[in-house]
């Protein structure tokens, strides 16, 4: 463990939990098109933030994971959590000096890029939606990222994760 904090990936995975726990919440039929990809936040969040901790392993781990519980297609939200983490670690060092405005658009980006992955897998599959309506995710998403990462930020900063 670095710098004396044996309790840091404990937080991270109990952080992951509850992005599980919100990803597959029940939400009314009207609501369900709108889900921010709590998951995919929070990774993006612990890449840029801890890079060396969480990453490219960590991304796929929580992929197969988001298949199995979703009954997914094994390894479509894996391949798309990796490239989201690819692209995170390519430019953590860029979005850790951008405004909360700006990681909101780059996130909006991101989750957009992640869902897309999703939807090529699905419609490889012949189960992919007709419209555009799969990058409302993206959109909430963004307007998320503020809480998400101010709320990540406060645990990490509260039980001393580096």
């Amino acid at each position: 463990m670095v710098d004396g904090t044996p309790h840091a990936y404990w937080v991270i995975l109990a952080t992951f939990l509850v992005a599980f726990v919100l990803a597959l919440l029940p939400l009314p039929q009207w609501l369900l098109w709108a889900r921010p990809e709590w998951v995919a936040l929070t990774l993006v969040y612990w890449v840029i933030a801890l890079p060396h901790r969480v990453g490219i392993m960590t991304a796929l781990l929580l992929g197969v994971t988001l298949d199995i519980l979703e009954g997914a297609t094994l390894g479509q939200n894996a391949l798309s959590l990796l490239v989201l983490a690819v692209l995170s670690l390519t430019l953590y060092q860029r979005l850790r000096v951008f405004s909360v405005l700006q990681q909101a658009g780059v996130v909006f980006v991101l989750v957009g890029i992640n869902q897309l992955v999703c939807q090529w897998v699905q419609n490889l599959g012949g189960a992919g939606a007709s419209s555009l309506m799969f990058l409302l995710p993206a959109l909430s998403s963004a307007l998320v990222w503020p809480v998400v990462m101010h709320t990540l930020r406060e645990c990490r900063r509260h039980y001393r994760v580096s």
